[in-house]
Formats: C-alpha cells, sequence, structure tokens
C-alpha cells in the first residue's frame, strides 16, 4: 500500500496497522504520540490531506494514496511554521505531550478557516486534551497565528 506522509511517498505493509503505529515504528516519527488509544485525548493528531485526523483509531486502509503531515513535516526550509512558531512565542507548552497534536488541530483549523471566532477555535481543540492546563497560552498562539503574528 502507498501512502505520502510529509511529502515523501512511503509503503507500508499491514493494511490493519494504525497510522500511529506505522508513523511511530515504522518511519520513526516520534511526535505523533500515543495518549489514551480511543482517539479521545487527541495527541496522537496528524494531518490527512490538510484536515485533523486521530492517528491512533485509524488503520493504514483508510489512507491509501493520501498525504499525511505530522509534526515533524511542518516545518519548510528549516522554518517552523507560523503556528509553531507562535506556540513558541506563546509559551504554549508546558510538558509538551500534548503539543504536537494541538498545533495539527490549529494548522487544520487555519487552514480551513483562516480568521476564527473564540467559539470556533475552542471547538476545534475540543477533544483535545492538555493535562498541564496550557489552554489559555494555546488560544493566545491559535489567535496570534491567525492574525499574522499581530495582536487580535
Amino acid at each position: 500500500m502507498k501512502l505520502r506522509v510529509n511529502g515523501k511517498d512511503v509503503s507500508a505493509q499491514d493494511p490493519d496497522q494504525s497510522v500511529l503505529e506505522f508513523l511511530r515504528d515504522d518511519l520513526g516519527l516520534t511526535g505523533t504520540k500515543y495518549g489514551c488509544g480511543e482517539g479521545q485525548c487527541g495527541a496522537c493528531t496528524v494531518l490527512l490531506d490538510r484536515s485533523a485526523l486521530r492517528s491512533c483509531i485509524t488503520p493504514l486502509s483508510a489512507v491509501a494514496d493520501r498525504e499525511i503531515t505530522t509534526i515533524e513535516g511542518l516545518e519548510t526550509d528549516g522554518k517552523l511554521h507560523p503556528v509553531q512558531q507562535a506556540f513558541l512565542d506563546a509559551g504554549a507548552m508546558q510538558c509538551g505531550y500534548c503539543t504536537a497534536g494541538m498545533i495539527l488541530s490549529c494548522v487544520s483549523l487555519l487552514d480551513h478557516h483562516p480568521h476564527p471566532d473564540e467559539e470556533e477555535a475552542r471547538r476545534a481543540l475540543n477533544g483535545n486534551i492538555c493535562r498541564c492546563g496550557a489552554y489559555p497560552r494555546i488560544l493566545q498562539a491559535l489567535r496570534s497565528a491567525s492574525t499574522g503574528g499581530r495582536h487580535a
């Protein structure tokens, strides 16, 4: 089975393997985290064709011939994605376990809705759990990224 991960064509053998297992175990892309294993915490979030996807509950057979982007695939030419930079600037992480999933959920939201209001932002991040409680800074980072770094 063929798929594209972070702009590179890759092959997978087991269509029943989860996307998360394939990314971490077969490709060594460990930025995507295992959290709950039930698609409820958001730590495993990746982008599938630019939309957020819970990789722990998605079999490879569901993503054949499609584009997956992980946190490792966001930077371009050594430069962080604007959402990654906004997270750094806002200090929108503590332990960092949820950060990749939060960032990818924010990227997906901004790709589909470049200037979300507070309610749309909260709705898009619903299901991404931060045990450290960095939500205010995460929302601040999202607002900053949506305004190009200008204060919203």
